[in-house]
């Protein structure tokens, strides 16, 4: 089922995802910020970062379709959303707030659908819209079904902040489905002076602290009443066994009473009685496996050696993205561990994760390497290609589908026609390049995309790539693309055709003349012509020095496995 969708997350919802067939969605869309992300591509030492890819438009603004949308949401059958998005619309206005808060709306109503009742939803977000978004949840999933607000420490101090304390975190709101869900969080180590503090007793099992095997409250049950000679209702409490304890019990207790627990409990040493007159029994508490998680995900930096029996810092396992290895040069990526954890805690192996903005792949990354099955979605064809050359790189041999995006040259040419650029950067991916300047309009100095190589070990070299998706392809092309490549002191240009190339075109290329390499002494075709048709069946492929070690144009996701065999694709 691991699957790639190119398209309108709202579409592919609607059109590909059936009802109640997802464990687990974790969604980090685009936030309302009033910013513009682009993608900062790895741009090799010497070159300017000239190459940076307007990931997606970070502003939303009241226009027709967010009216529209705005109606489908007042007449969709839930009555709760119907007056939620009314009441939302009063207070806020026809603001760019609204539309984004509108656009999700639409998403969450359908991503409730195709949940399974046992599912959870994660949503993140900063704290521009997280209050306003957490009301939107409570309308679509019921404000019953809201578990946690978790704070995640996004990035490390700010040093100087304007008239507000540093912003360093976001928000990741934990709705479920129902009241049976997949829920098992992991711990994390102890402070050492919290265990030095209160773990002042040992014995054979363990160091251990005592604490009260009694809760407050009266009951008139068995759990109100006498044993051993010990009334914990004359202290207006009650016996309660902690769940620490039943571990000591045979399949954990279960099917006994709270006398016969007390029992095999203080047959194996785990009660102790008071000295003095009027108190009460307590119980060995040990240390176990840790602190459960809490709703704070806050990697703190220079703790190594605080935690007992770990070297590590605490919440290091969440740690904001600061690895160079892990960096790909997304500028919302999150770290694989911050998605382990969410992913480990409410999905089993063998299970369903979407991501329905998966942007540059964490969340499939994470599912992928936790054996969960996955589906991603994104509305540009740049994100699908940078995923799939992410997941390639760190799973070798991982087999999976791509929906949306062009499977044959009839393909190619309806988006040509659809979106010039996303055609471009689809194009671009065929070859390897990065994009250059992405969906920025106006004169792009015959530039679609870049390549950097390295022969010879010193300043890395830049190859032209310029993308052609009409019928009418001449000489003038390519003499044009010649006449870039010595303005921009390139080595090599790429002109790549969705129309068959003409002989008197291959003849001009040829004019051009060759690049050789200084190391190895090989040519390579100054211009290189070469059709989407061809790259697409592996028949044709741009040809240069380092070629082979796949070029230093895009950073390679470390390798995390190889996989053998995948069963249960489409």
């Amino acid at each position: 089922m691991n699957k790639l969708y190119f398209g309108d997350n709202l579409d592919i919802l609607r059109e590909h995802i059936k009802d109640e067939s997802v464990d687990l969605i974790y969604l980090d869309p685009p936030f309302n910020s009033n910013a513009n992300y682009n993608v900062l591509f790895k741009t090799p030492k010497g070159h300017e970062s000239a190459a940076q890819i307007e990931a997606f438009e970070d502003t939303w603004h009241w226009n027709e379709q967010a009216n529209r949308e705005f109606h489908e949401l007042v007449h969709c059958g839930n009555t709760d959303v119907s007056e939620m998005v009314q009441a939302l619309r009063r207070f806020l206005g026809e603001n760019d707030m609204m539309a984004y808060l509108t656009m999700m709306a639409n998403r969450l109503i359908e991503l409730h659908r195709v949940l399974k009742p046992t599912g959870s939803l994660y949503l993140h977000c900063d704290p521009t819209a997280s209050h306003y978004l957490k009301i939107v949840l409570d309308g679509v999933f019921g404000q019953e079904n809201f578990r946690s607000e978790i704070i995640w420490r996004r990035t490390n101090s700010h040093n100087s902040t304007t008239m507000q304390f540093g912003a360093i975190h976001d928000v990741i709101l934990f709705f479920t489905k129902s009241n049976e869900f997949t829920f098992h969080p992991k711990t994390r180590p102890y402070s050492k002076s919290y265990i030095e503090d209160r773990f002042k007793y040992s014995d054979e099992r363990g160091r251990y602290q005592t604490n009260y095997l009694t809760g407050p409250g009266v009951r008139y049950g068995e759990s109100g009443r006498e044993w051993r000679g010990f009334n914990p209702t004359s202290a207006k409490r009650h016996w309660a066994i902690p769940k620490s304890l039943r571990g000591f019990l045979k399949n954990d207790g279960k099917g006994m009473s709270s006398h016969q627990q007390l029992e095999v409990l203080f047959e194996q040493d785990l009660i102790i009685f008071p000295k003095k007159d009027g108190g009460q029994p307590m119980y060995k508490q040990y240390i176990g496996d840790g602190l459960a998680y809490q709703d704070l995900w806050t990697y703190q930096p220079n703790t190594n050696g605080v935690l007992h029996n770990s070297d590590e810092c605490i919440d290091e396992d969440v740690k904001y993205l600061e690895d160079e290895k892990e960096k790909l040069g997304y500028p919302t990526q999150k770290p694989v561990g911050l998605l382990a954890r969410i992913i480990e805690t409410s999905c089993d192996e063998g299970d369903l994760v979407l991501d329905p903005f998966c942007g540059c792949g964490t969340a499939v990354h994470a599912a992928q390497k936790l054996k969960r099955q996955w589906l991603g979605i994104d509305i540009t064809h740049l994100a699908v290609s940078l995923i799939e050359k992410r997941m390639k790189d760190a799973f070798p041999g991982i087999v999976f589908e791509v929906e949306g995006t062009p499977k044959d040259l009839e393909g190619a040419q309806n988006l040509a026609l659809r979106d010039k650029y996303q055609f471009q950067w689809w194009a671009c991916s065929l070859v390897g390049a990065q994009p250059f300047q992405g969906k920025k309009k106006g004169a792009d100095g015959g530039i679609d995309g870049l390549i950097y190589f390295n022969d010879d070990g010193k300043m890395p070299k830049k190859i032209i790539v310029s993308v052609k998706g009409g019928e009418n392809v001449s000489v003038a092309m390519v003499r044009d693309l010649a006449h870039v490549v010595e303005r921009e002191k390139a080595e090599i240009g790429l002109f790549v055709t969705l129309a068959d190339s003409t002989a008197p075109m291959r003849t001009e290329a040829v004019k051009t003349g060759y690049y050789t390499s200084p190391i190895t002494g090989a040519s390579f075709a100054k211009i290189q012509i070469l059709t989407i048709e061809g790259l697409m069946e592996s028949k044709e492929r741009a040809q240069y020095p380092d070629l082979s070690a796949g070029g230093v144009t895009f950073k390679k996701a470390k390798v995390e496995e190889k996989v053998s065999e995948q069963k249960g694709l489409f």
